[in-house]
């Protein structure tokens, strides 16, 4: 009899696919077998336990027209209503520890088990052979299944990570040279105009972004905790560095925590320009922030799941890195519980122009996240305002890859038009965009540049830091933070088929500039999306 109930009528159901096209349609040559005693680190997600009850408390709670709106649950609210039971989740330990795994993480309300063991425990438990092949596109071997996985489990599973390393996340960074010499262009061409930020070399620092696009000081995200989502560990003496070069102060609480064993420093191959960058853009923002913490993992669902649970909860969240999953849907459930728990989930659209099959930019193009593009952007001077800004020639936007259908809020008469060329069917982005341009200074590996990176991930940290000011107001009124806010900027943006005061209040719209195959247009374009913040988004979403 199959392990946890009586009726076995779900065995081995899997909600998930894990096992890669090129695996399944033979394009990547076998080349052997993982060792039986190598040792592999899973992560199992179960599954949650009311889909179509999430499904409509997700949609309720970021609808300005809900009763429900904004009325978020705690982790420990979300478990109980949800989540997984505690039966099952202790049925799925015992069945790892069974099959000879070492229970090393996960919890209940992370909706997860994380465990180490053989390759002989990982064939047995999931009935698969851990084989490895040819990468078709790139000059490495990945390790895979040859199937996808069942168990002998009477509950069904969400998900299981760690099974493959088909797709090596990359930070969503550009080094100008590197542009440069693929455009077959000098690097001094890459940037036509000087560039107007107080920091070395006239380069952008995180303050430039901050007065560009808030311009204000009542409000430094005092009191409000943010997240940065990354894959490998930083060294702090780059931050200090960059602090020190830029003649400035941090006065926010550092933390890096490692969700699955991951090394929280920085040596070897690693390079720390991305985790770096990251921190600097989301205090240059939020400069009072209550604490930065950076979540760092080897799997998506450890990291994610540990910025669900994690306490304080990070409320607002920076994701600077893509990858391609085996299947798009793997982190929804943690999406969807951010979303509900009021967390809002900002992921760098990309750096390499127009989505595609083979230009992919998930997360960015999930419906449950904010997808943030890049820009080219001129202040008046030296930490001063806002002067003028055009689409970055390499922001990452398009039609989903994944062909992730098309949220309500995109479907808003006007929003997708024969102007912007969107698509009807499929989820559009980017969401909104700021500066992304080779205009930055940045720090990393004990050595910094100015003018040398661009990149969408230096704008998503960016708008988390600014969504904390919102917050902060937020809470300071008495009220709930924003959470996910597409359906409410979608929906105050435009209305009946024309863009509102309140977009051109609320946002820069960029007008000029093109990326791949899409233009900047007036209103929503699939380059910038709705445009970089102007100060009053703050009051209108606090409103």
């Amino acid at each position: 009899m199959a392990i946890g109930a009586a009726s076995a009528a779900h065995a081995a159901q899997f909600y998930t696919t894990h096992v890669r096209d090129a695996v399944t349609q033979a394009t990547a040559k076998q080349v052997g077998t993982l060792p039986a005693n190598q040792l592999m680190s899973i992560d199992v997600v179960l599954p949650v336990r009311d889909q179509a009850g999430l499904d409509q408390f997700v949609a309720d709670v970021g609808n300005p027209a809900s009763a429900q709106y904004r009325q978020f649950v705690t982790p420990q609210q979300f478990t109980a209503r949800f989540g997984p039971t505690q039966s099952d989740y202790n049925t799925v330990v015992q069945y790892l520890t069974k099959y000879g795994f070492s229970i090393v993480g996960g919890s209940l309300d992370s909706m997860d088990v994380q465990a180490v063991g053989p390759v002989s425990a990982v064939e047995k438990a999931f009935n698969v052979k851990m084989q490895t092949y040819q990468h078709p596109s790139e000059n490495r071997t990945f390790f895979s299944p040859d199937r996808e996985p069942t168990t002998a489990l009477a509950i069904p599973l969400w998900h299981v990570s760690g099974l493959d390393n088909f797709s090596q996340p990359h930070p969503l960074y550009v080094k100008k040279s590197d542009y440069a010499a693929a455009q077959g262009i000098s690097p001094e061409q890459v940037v036509s105009h000087a560039t107007t930020g107080s920091g070395p070399s006239a380069s952008f620092l995180g303050s430039d972004m901050r007065a560009a696009y808030y311009g204000g000081t009542a409000l430094t995200g005092s009191g409000e905790n943010l997240g940065l989502f990354e894959y490998e560990g930083t060294n702090l003496s780059d931050l200090t560095l960059y602090f020190k070069n830029a003649k400035q102060t941090n006065n926010v609480p550092v933390s890096v925590i490692s969700t699955d064993g991951t090394a929280t420093t920085c040596s070897g191959s690693c390079t720390d320009i991305e985790q770096t960058l990251d921190m600097t853009q989301a205090i240059g923002m939020a400069p009072g922030l209550a604490s930065l913490v950076m979540y760092v993992g080897s799997t998506d669902t450890a990291i994610i799941s540990a910025m669900t649970t994690h306490s304080p909860l990070p409320t607002t969240i920076g994701c600077s890195w893509g990858w391609t999953p085996a299947d798009p849907s793997t982190l929804d459930p943690y999406f969807e519980k951010m979303i509900a728990q009021g967390q809002t989930f900002f992921a760098a659209s990309g750096d390499s122009s127009t989505w595609s099959s083979s230009n992919e930019a998930w997360p960015a193009d999930d419906a449950y996240v904010i997808s943030v593009g890049g820009t080219d952007l001129t202040t008046s001077s030296a930490a001063g305002p806002w002067k003028s800004e055009t689409a970055w020639t390499d922001s990452g936007g398009g039609i989903s890859p994944d062909k992730i259908a098309i949220p309500s809020w995109q479907q808003i008469s006007g929003v997708i038009n024969s102007s912007n060329k969107g698509s009807t069917k499929y989820r559009n982005g980017p969401d909104v965009s700021a500066n992304a341009n080779f205009t930055f200074y940045s720090c990393g590996n004990g050595t910094c540049t100015a003018n040398e990176y661009g990149g969408t991930s230096f704008a998503a940290p960016m708008w988390a830091g600014f969504i904390a000011l919102v917050n902060q107001q937020l809470v300071a009124n008495g009220s709930a933070r924003v959470g996910s806010f597409n359906a409410t900027i979608y929906a105050q943006n435009e209305s009946g088929g024309k863009t509102t005061s309140t977009y051109t209040t609320d946002f820069h719209d960029i007008t000029s500039g093109k990326s791949g195959s899409y233009s900047a247009v007036a209103g929503y374009d699939l380059v910038t999306g709705w445009g970089s913040p102007k100060a009053g988004l703050i009051t209108t979403l606090t409103q």
